[in-house]
C-alpha cells in the first residue's frame, strides 16, 4: 500500500503563489488587500496543489473535530421515508451534540461520486473523519480513502471493509433465525425480498437465507433482489403472490417493503397472516402502526448509530480501535406471522 496522501497547507499555497499566508487568506475570503492578478495567481496555485480553504474555520492548532462526514447513496425522497437512516443518524447526532460537532450529510449517485466528495471534504479540512456505509464487494472507497489518510469507520462486516475499523451486525445469524422461526411455524414455501445485489449486507443475508433453507430441507426458497423503496417491495411481493408456487411466508430486508407487501396482499384479497405471513427487518415504528402489526427482526438502530459515532472519535483520537460487533437483530413476533394455511 502506498503512503497516505499528505494534506497540503496554506503555507505551501502561499509559497507556490509567491505571497504571504495572509494574502492567501484575504484572497479566499474575498477581502480587499490583494489585486485581481494576485488573487488569480493564488487561486491557480491552490488548484495546482489540490488545496481548498478550511471553510469550517477550524484552527490548525486546535484538535477539536468540528464536523464529520456521512455520504449515502440514496434518492433524497427515499431517504426521507426510510426509518433506518433516520434512526441511525439520530444516534450519530446524540454523540455529536455532546462534542459540539456537526454532521456533514450528502446524498450521492454512486461510489465514484462519494470518493471525489470525501477527498474534497478532507483536503478542504471540512471534516475530521467520515462514516462509510453500504459496502460492496471489493469496495473502491477502501483503497481510495486509505490513500488519503482520512480517518473513517466502516459500517459493515469486516469481510467487506478491507481493514478499515468497522462496526457491524451479524446479518447472517439474524437471517438464519428468521428462516428457522418461519419453518418452526410450519412454513415450507418461504421467500425473501432483499436489497440490491451489489450491497454486501444484502449478499450476506441472501447467502444465509439460502443455506438455512437448504439445511432445513426447504429447497426452492425464492429470493428477489430489488431497491429499498415501497413501490419496489410492492412489485416484488406481487410477483411472488402471483406465482404458481405462491409462498406462505415472505421475509423483507426493510420495513418499508414489508408494509408495502401487506398492502399488496390486501389488494389481492389475501389475509395476513392467515394466507401469508410477513416478517420485516429493523423494526421501526412503522411495524407497530400496521394492522396487523408486523413481526420483525428487531435492531436498536439508534444505539447502532451511537456506537459508530463513538468509534469514529476513537479512530480520530487514536489509537485505532478494533473492529467490533453490536448486538445481533433478534426476532420480535407480532400479528403478521402465524402457521401457514392448511391444505386439503
Amino acid at each position: 500500500m502506498s503512503a497516505p496522501t499528505r494534506r497540503i497547507t496554506i503555507k505551501e499555497v502561499a509559497a507556490r503563489a509567491g505571497v504571504s499566508k495572509g494574502a492567501v487568506s484575504l484572497a479566499f475570503n474575498h477581502k480587499p488587500g490583494v489585486s485581481d492578478a494576485t488573487r488569480e495567481r493564488i487561486f491557480e496555485a491552490a488548484r495546482e496543489l489540490g488545496w481548498a480553504p478550511n471553510l469550517t474555520a477550524r484552527s490548525l492548532s486546535n484538535q477539536r473535530v468540528g464536523a464529520i462526514g456521512l455520504a449515502i447513496c440514496r434518492p433524497a425522497r427515499l431517504l426521507g421515508l426510510e426509518p433506518f437512516y433516520m434512526e441511525f443518524i439520530s444516534g450519530i447526532e446524540s454523540v455529536l451534540a455532546d462534542r459540539s460537532c456537526s454532521l456533514l450529510l450528502r446524498l450521492v449517485r454512486d461510489l465514484e461520486e462519494e470518493i471525489a466528495l470525501q477527498e474534497s471534504w478532507w483536503k478542504g479540512r471540512l471534516i475530521g473523519g467520515s462514516i462509510l456505509v453500504d459496502f460492496h464487494d471489493n469496495d473502491p472507497r477502501v483503497p481510495a480513502l486509505q490513500q488519503l489518510g482520512l480517518p473513517a469507520v466502516a459500517v459493515g462486516h469486516p469481510s467487506l471493509t478491507g481493514g478499515l475499523p468497522s462496526v457491524w451486525t451479524d446479518d447472517a445469524t439474524a437471517a438464519a433465525e428468521a428462516v428457522r422461526y418461519l419453518a418452526a411455524l410450519g412454513h415450507r414455501r418461504i421467500a425473501r425480498v432483499g436489497g440490491p445485489d451489489g450491497l454486501g449486507h444484502s449478499a450476506i443475508r441472501a447467502a444465509a437465507f439460502e443455506s438455512t433453507m437448504r439445511d432445513l430441507g426447504l429447497d426452492g426458497g425464492r429470493q428477489i433482489a430489488t431497491g429499498f423503496a415501497g413501490e419496489e417491495g410492492a412489485r416484488a411481493t406481487r410477483s411472488l403472490l402471483l406465482s404458481a408456487d405462491r409462498p406462505t411466508a415472505i421475509l423483507y430486508d426493510n420495513d418499508i417493503m414489508a408494509v408495502a407487501g401487506a398492502g399488496v396482499a390486501a389488494e389481492m384479497g389475501l389475509s395476513v397472516p392467515a394466507d401469508v405471513s410477513l416478517l420485516a427487518w429493523d423494526d421501526s415504528q412503522l411495524c407497530r402502526l400496521t394492522h396487523p402489526t408486523l413481526s420483525a427482526m428487531s435492531h436498536d438502530v439508534h444505539s447502532f448509530g451511537t456506537e459508530v459515532a463513538r468509534t469514529l472519535f476513537d479512530v480520530i483520537n487514536g489509537p485505532v480501535p478494533a473492529s467490533h460487533q453490536v448486538p445481533t437483530p433478534s426476532l420480535t413476533p407480532r400479528g403478521s406471522t402465524a402457521p401457514p394455511p392448511r391444505t386439503g
